[in-house]
């Protein structure tokens, strides 16, 4: 990457780090960095899709249960959108859940502030490396303990900007992270490609990683909640990849 995108990048991972209220030291279940492309190929359609997909994941019975069903239940989740490097913006800070209340505040949050999919102007790239590096640095300065610390994208597409994605991925799976990973494949996208197949060999690492890929929009948050629910569950088996 050049020094002038590296020097962006540390600049936004500083101010995504200050931006906020910092949560306070209490330990939880798991800490999830939600990391969203809102790169330029979003359009408002697949923006929607995930905003309100996040939102109404977060909310559902399911991850409700999930999360209560823990040893502490509580959780602790931070959502940042993410582009090209330097092309960052936080949406929601660590906010800690521990019920439905706390997840109904969150998701208002990501509704009203998520992204829209409007005024994509310079934002063409598309940085998973980035979105790995923001999700360690996040999670780097919880405060607090969790037994499972996730990175979880949300992309339509493959890294083409920024630094290598196996390097970051790297860097994350040693600091005992894990990434994972619910990818939007293009509607018109070949037969021979597969994007879930790129993620599944150059993005996701860690403990239990896996990919999800819904089998139509609307299979979306469906796809996002089973995702929540086996990020969070401490007894949850291992798996690399489930299409829905």
């Amino acid at each position: 990457m050049e020094a002038n995108s590296f020097l962006r990048l540390v600049g936004t991972l500083a101010a995504c780090v200050l931006w906020g209220p910092q949560a306070h030291a209490v330990d939880v279940d798991a800490a999830v960095v939600f990391a969203v492309d809102y790169s330029a190929s979003v359009d408002p359609e697949v923006a929607d899709m995930q905003r309100n997909g996040h939102a109404a994941a977060l909310t559902s019975p399911d991850v409700i249960d999930a999360i209560a069903g823990n040893h502490l239940g509580c959780i602790s989740i931070t959502y940042f959108e993410w582009s090209s490097p330097g092309r960052l913006r936080m949406v929601l800070p660590w906010t800690r859940i521990c019920g439905l209340a706390d997840a109904e505040a969150a998701a208002l949050v990501i509704r009203k502030k998520g992204d829209t999919g409007f005024g994509r102007r310079g934002r063409s790239g598309t940085s998973v490396s980035s979105a790995i590096d923001v999700g360690c640095l996040l999670l780097g300065q919880f405060e607090g303990k969790a037994t499972k610390k996730v990175i979880d994208i949300s992309a339509n597409g493959e890294n083409n900007d920024g630094l290598p994605v196996q390097q970051s991925r790297r860097t994350a799976i040693a600091k005992g992270y894990t990434i994972n990973a619910i990818v939007i494949p293009a509607v018109n996208e070949s037969p021979h490609y597969r994007l879930a197949a790129y993620f599944t060999d150059h993005v996701i690492g860690g403990p239990q990683a896996f990919v999800m890929t819904p089998v139509a929009p609307s299979d979306y948050a469906t796809a996002l909640r089973r995702k929540l629910v086996t990020e969070i569950s401490l007894n949850s088996g291992a798996f690399r990849k489930v299409t829905y």
